[in-house]
């Protein structure tokens, strides 16, 4: 007979936070969808998301965000074409255990994606074997194409600066982008790797943080967050790697239209003919 007076075996509040942040991390599905976004986005709109997505969350999914962001057309059809769907609420991160609640913590699952299409980045010229030099041509094509990063990277975001100069007890640091994220009220500092993640780049990032978290954050926002944006990553790897740190962070990768396959790439336009036009 069971002990009826047996205690509880207890849940941590980290693994309480995870799951619910699991319960918060679903798209609409039919019975729960606001009809009155299906009115309130454009007829190009329904046009563009019944071609492109495939199954019905993702159908309403598209038609939820294109109604309460404003997208206009063309920024409905980048995150077509990045598949945002199957990419957001992915990231691996220790968001829920490193920020100050989870409501925060699931903002910033929401916000950030695992992988990134950067169709701009020439990825032939990232072949040569000095990650240095990679890692500044990387950097150079995003902030040339800023913009288009943005657009690609998220809602909210606003450009601060490359190479951000931060000085700790007179040791000169340099964060590649900085940006910040007015949703999250936080600096997200990102840091690019032009080479398959490896755990060291996490302590450099966590550094950062915490330089940024000291002199630069001000008294009203949130704690800084870092994405490290590589070329790949062992997913189950990151997520081992990242669960001690104290700073908030994520592991993206990106991809570059050389990387997609060739049905894909056959589907976009061709860039010398593009330019021609512009």
């Amino acid at each position: 007979m069971a002990d009826e007076n047996k205690t509880p075996t207890a849940v941590s509040d980290s693994a309480l936070d995870e799951q619910m942040l699991l319960m918060e991390i679903h798209q609409p599905m039919a019975d729960e969808f606001n009809w009155s976004d299906f009115v309130t986005i454009g007829f190009s709109h329904h046009i563009e998301i019944i071609t492109k997505a495939k199954s019905l969350e993702a159908r309403l999914f598209y038609i939820h965000e294109s109604a309460t962001r404003f997208w206009n057309k063309y920024t409905l059809r980048d995150y077509l074409k990045a598949d945002l769907y199957n990419h957001r609420g992915t990231l691996p991160n220790n968001f829920t255990t490193t920020m100050p609640s989870t409501k925060q913590a699931l903002k910033a699952v929401n916000v950030f994606k695992d992988e990134y299409l950067l169709d701009f980045i020439n990825v032939e010229e990232l072949d040569t074997q000095n990650e240095d030099l990679n890692e500044r041509v990387l950097e150079k094509s995003i902030v040339d194409n800023i913009k288009r990063f943005i657009l690609t990277f998220g809602q909210d975001f606003i450009f601060v600066g490359n190479q951000y100069r931060v000085e700790v007890s007179g040791e000169e640091m340099f964060v590649d982008l900085l940006f910040f994220n007015r949703e999250l009220n936080s600096l997200v500092a990102v840091e690019l790797k032009s080479s398959k993640f490896r755990s060291s780049y996490l302590g450099q990032l966590s550094t950062y943080l915490s330089a940024l978290d000291t002199y630069v954050k001000k008294p009203h926002e949130n704690p800084a967050i870092g994405i490290l944006l590589c070329r790949d990553m062992n997913q189950s790897f990151v997520e081992f790697a990242i669960r001690d740190y104290d700073k908030p962070m994520g592991v993206a990768t990106y991809r570059a239209t050389k990387d997609m396959p060739e049905r894909l790439r056959n589907a976009l336009p061709d860039i010398e003919e593009l330019k021609k036009l512009l």
